[in-house]
């Protein structure tokens, strides 16, 4: 009878052995696994986070460089042969509309002014210098356009409008030592041509005021 009840405590203490390892050999399994897991998470949540980094630089990169890029079809004049000085004289520039040279004191308003008459070019050189956009339209751009423009310019600050008979182009941007001729106003180049030079880096007075100017002739 004892050996007997010995012998199935015994058998017991085995199976509850047995069944111990078997708990402890699926916990470590249950646990590699959940390591393995959190291990392999971790390594696509960094990969992920790198690849982000990368895409933004590659974003950023791709920004810095376009900005850097020149409008296609602008024309350029080395800032540094244009001339800065104040004068109550009349000027004479080299290109219509000019792009730069000694100018009058005073600027023109060029917070989002348009004029519907033609405006003093020596003012206007003075609203470039302080990183304004001008443009500017002759008889040869359709009303419809110059709406657009005008809207657009409305909108903008640091930029002014006005029309110019004696220009070659339909229509014609100018900043400080650039220039870009368009025929419409939906042409991809206008918008470009305002956001890389409305306050741009070629601007010489970056800051300065667009308002309490001249208003008009």
């Amino acid at each position: 009878m004892a050996s007997r009840k010995t012998e199935t405590n015994n058998s017991r203490q085995t199976r509850i052995a047995e069944m111990r390892r078997a708990d402890q050999s699926r916990d470590r399994r249950n646990k590699a696994i959940a390591i393995t897991a959190s291990a392999a998470i971790v390594t696509v949540l960094i990969g992920f986070g790198a690849w982000v980094m990368v895409d933004q630089q590659n974003k950023k990169d791709a920004d810095e460089a376009k900005a850097k890029a020149p409008v296609q079809g602008e024309q350029t004049w080395d800032a540094k042969t244009l001339g800065r000085k104040h004068v109550e004289t009349p000027v004479k520039y080299e290109m219509n509309p000019p792009v730069g040279g000694d100018h009058n004191p005073r600027w023109m308003n060029c917070n989002g002014d348009v004029y519907t008459n033609p405006i003093p070019e020596i003012n206007a050189v003075h609203s470039l210098e302080h990183g304004a956009v001008w443009v500017t339209y002759n008889d040869k751009a359709a009303k419809a356009d110059v709406d657009k423009l005008a809207a657009k310019v409305a909108k903008t600050p640091y930029t002014l409008m006005s029309p110019d008979k004696e220009q070659t182009g339909a229509i014609m941007l100018s900043a400080w030592g650039k220039q870009l001729t368009v025929d419409t106003a939906d042409d991809a180049r206008v918008a470009t041509f305002l956001t890389k030079y409305v306050q741009g880096a070629q601007t010489p007075e970056p800051g300065a005021a667009c308002t309490n100017g001249l208003a008009d002739k």
